[in-house]
């Protein structure tokens, strides 16, 4: 598999997602993902991606039970 932005070879490892949003940064350790070994781009199957996202939908629905008005 080639990266899509440098051409450089994709391998399958392990690597960290994370994402930035309102109230919270999510870190997830040894998520499988092919890496470009000459660009570091990352690229996540769409199985892996689809639990990423329903772990986030079930952290924003557990964020706003604990949300307290100010």
């Amino acid at each position: 598999m080639k990266c899509i932005y440098c051409g450089g070879e994709m391998q399958r490892t392990k690597s960290t997602y994370t994402i930035d949003r309102d109230g919270y940064h999510l870190f997830i350790k040894d998520v499988p993902a092919y890496v470009c070994s000459q660009c570091g781009e990352k690229h996540f199957q769409e199985s892996e991606v689809a639990v990423i996202q329903q772990l986030i939908r079930d952290l924003e629905k557990n964020l706003e039970r604990v949300h307290v008005s100010g």
